[in-house]
């Protein structure tokens, strides 16, 4: 069973921090061949979503408030480990993540900076593309917002 856990930067321990870093760039630099500055400066104001299974972190997302990355709060990061793609558990963690951002950080609106290839799985959580197609680090994104009065 998955073990949903909603904490701020400073609640982690240095092996909690560890363990997301380490799987964030797994995932976003290694496996997407994308160098970036993956520690952004973004984390400490941040809360952060993670499902964890056996003491394993197996999904993750980053929720920011207001004015941190955008005027709208915001969800990236969003990731699910590659073995356990496809079965259910990133809708689930989008759909939590949403709540969390709703009820925790009481946003009206979320902003998020889709890729390009995952545009049917957040149109499907109803958000709405307000951008075109743009490159960010190489790869296609646009950007999209959600209301809350949406589900």
């Amino acid at each position: 069973m998955m073990d949903w856990r909603l904490t701020s930067f400073h609640e982690f321990s240095a092996d909690q921090l560890y363990d997301i870093l380490q799987l964030r760039t797994e995932v976003f630099v290694v496996e997407q061949a994308c160098a970036y500055l993956e520690v952004d400066g973004k984390d400490k104001d941040a809360l952060h979503l993670t499902g964890v299974r056996d003491g394993v972190i197996e999904a993750y997302a980053r929720l920011l408030p207001p004015g941190t990355a955008y005027e709208e709060a915001s969800i990236g990061r969003v990731i699910v480990r590659p073995n356990l793609r496809g079965t259910g558990l990133g809708k689930a963690l989008l759909h939590r993540s949403m709540e969390a951002v709703y009820h925790h950080l009481n946003a009206d609106r979320i902003k998020i900076q889709a890729q390009e290839y995952a545009l049917p799985f957040y149109e499907k959580a109803g958000f709405v593309a307000v951008t075109s197609s743009y490159l960010d680090d190489g790869i296609p994104h646009v950007d999209m917002i959600h209301h809350v009065n949406k589900k």
